[in-house]
Protein backbone atom coordinates (compact mmCIF):
# COMPACT_ATOMS: atom_id res chain seq x y z
CA UNK A 1 0.00 0.00 0.00
CA UNK A 2 1.09 3.49 -0.77
CA UNK A 3 -0.08 6.71 -0.54
CA UNK A 4 -1.47 9.20 -4.02
CA UNK A 5 -0.75 13.17 -3.74
CA UNK A 6 -3.80 14.22 -6.00
CA UNK A 7 -4.51 16.97 -8.20
CA UNK A 8 -5.00 19.90 -5.08
CA UNK A 9 -1.37 19.93 -5.38
CA UNK A 10 -1.13 21.11 -8.34
CA UNK A 11 -0.42 24.83 -8.32
CA UNK A 12 -0.11 24.93 -4.74
CA UNK A 13 2.76 22.14 -4.31
CA UNK A 14 2.92 23.15 -0.10
CA UNK A 15 5.94 21.17 1.06
CA UNK A 16 4.49 21.01 5.11
CA UNK A 17 4.80 17.58 4.11
CA UNK A 18 8.43 16.30 3.24
CA UNK A 19 9.81 17.10 6.47
CA UNK A 20 7.78 14.40 8.66
CA UNK A 21 8.42 11.89 5.39
CA UNK A 22 11.01 9.41 7.41
CA UNK A 23 11.44 7.48 3.78
CA UNK A 24 12.02 10.71 1.97
CA UNK A 25 9.35 9.26 -0.63
CA UNK A 26 8.38 12.81 -1.98
CA UNK A 27 9.37 14.63 -5.74
CA UNK A 28 9.08 17.88 -6.58
CA UNK A 29 7.96 19.12 -10.05
CA UNK A 30 7.70 22.81 -11.41
CA UNK A 31 3.96 23.10 -9.75
CA UNK A 32 3.35 19.69 -7.63
CA UNK A 33 4.90 17.14 -5.50
CA UNK A 34 4.30 13.17 -6.09
CA UNK A 35 5.10 10.31 -3.63
CA UNK A 36 7.40 7.44 -4.77
CA UNK A 37 5.61 4.40 -4.28
CA UNK A 38 8.14 2.39 -4.42
CA UNK A 39 9.66 4.09 -1.49
CA UNK A 40 6.36 4.95 0.37
CA UNK A 41 6.31 2.96 3.97
CA UNK A 42 2.65 3.63 4.12
CA UNK A 43 3.04 5.68 8.13
CA UNK A 44 0.64 8.33 7.11
CA UNK A 45 2.40 11.25 8.76
CA UNK A 46 2.34 13.13 5.44
CA UNK A 47 -1.76 13.25 5.59
CA UNK A 48 -2.50 15.80 8.51
CA UNK A 49 0.48 18.13 7.12
CA UNK A 50 -0.60 18.87 3.69
CA UNK A 51 -3.23 21.91 4.10
CA UNK A 52 -5.30 21.44 0.92
CA UNK A 53 -5.95 17.72 1.58
CA UNK A 54 -3.94 16.37 -1.11
CA UNK A 55 -2.29 13.23 -0.20
CA UNK A 56 -4.23 10.11 0.39
CA UNK A 57 -3.93 6.01 1.14
CA UNK A 58 -3.86 4.45 -2.52
CA UNK A 59 -7.42 2.83 -1.71
CA UNK A 60 -8.97 6.38 -1.35
CA UNK A 61 -8.09 8.11 -4.23
CA UNK A 62 -11.44 9.24 -5.57
CA UNK A 63 -12.61 7.44 -9.25
CA UNK A 64 -12.72 10.90 -10.83
CA UNK A 65 -8.36 11.01 -9.42
CA UNK A 66 -7.64 7.36 -10.41
CA UNK A 67 -5.19 8.19 -12.44
CA UNK A 68 -3.07 10.16 -10.12
CA UNK A 69 -1.66 6.78 -8.69
CA UNK A 70 -0.63 5.72 -12.04
CA UNK A 71 0.87 9.69 -12.28
CA UNK A 72 2.63 9.72 -9.13
CA UNK A 73 5.04 6.59 -10.00
CA UNK A 74 5.94 7.76 -13.54
CA UNK A 75 6.81 11.57 -12.41
CA UNK A 76 8.65 9.98 -9.21
CA UNK A 77 11.03 8.27 -11.59
CA UNK A 78 11.54 11.55 -13.29
CA UNK A 79 11.48 14.34 -11.11
CA UNK A 80 14.13 15.10 -8.24
CA UNK A 81 13.86 13.80 -4.26
CA UNK A 82 12.73 16.61 -2.15
CA UNK A 83 13.89 16.44 1.58
CA UNK A 84 13.30 19.49 3.08
CA UNK A 85 10.11 21.78 3.13
CA UNK A 86 10.10 24.89 1.55
CA UNK A 87 7.08 27.72 1.10
CA UNK A 88 4.49 26.79 -1.46
CA UNK A 89 4.43 28.58 -4.78
CA UNK A 90 3.64 31.89 -4.97
CA UNK A 91 -0.03 32.02 -5.90
CA UNK A 92 -0.79 28.88 -3.49
CA UNK A 93 -3.23 30.55 -1.47
CA UNK A 94 -5.02 31.65 -4.94
CA UNK A 95 -5.36 27.79 -5.97
CA UNK A 96 -6.25 26.32 -2.68
CA UNK A 97 -9.81 25.89 -3.99
CA UNK A 98 -9.66 25.35 -7.16
CA UNK A 99 -10.87 22.41 -8.86
CA UNK A 100 -10.41 20.57 -11.99
CA UNK A 101 -6.65 21.31 -11.85
CA UNK A 102 -5.00 18.54 -13.36
CA UNK A 103 -4.82 20.97 -17.05
CA UNK A 104 -2.84 22.84 -15.37
CA UNK A 105 -0.13 20.32 -14.19
CA UNK A 106 3.38 20.88 -15.65
CA UNK A 107 6.12 18.55 -16.76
Amino acid sequence: MTHVVLESCIRCRYTDCVDVCPVDCFHEGPNMLVIDPDECIDCAVCIPECPVDAIVVEEEVPASQSEMTALNAELAAIWPRITKSKGGLDDADAWKEVADKRKHLQR
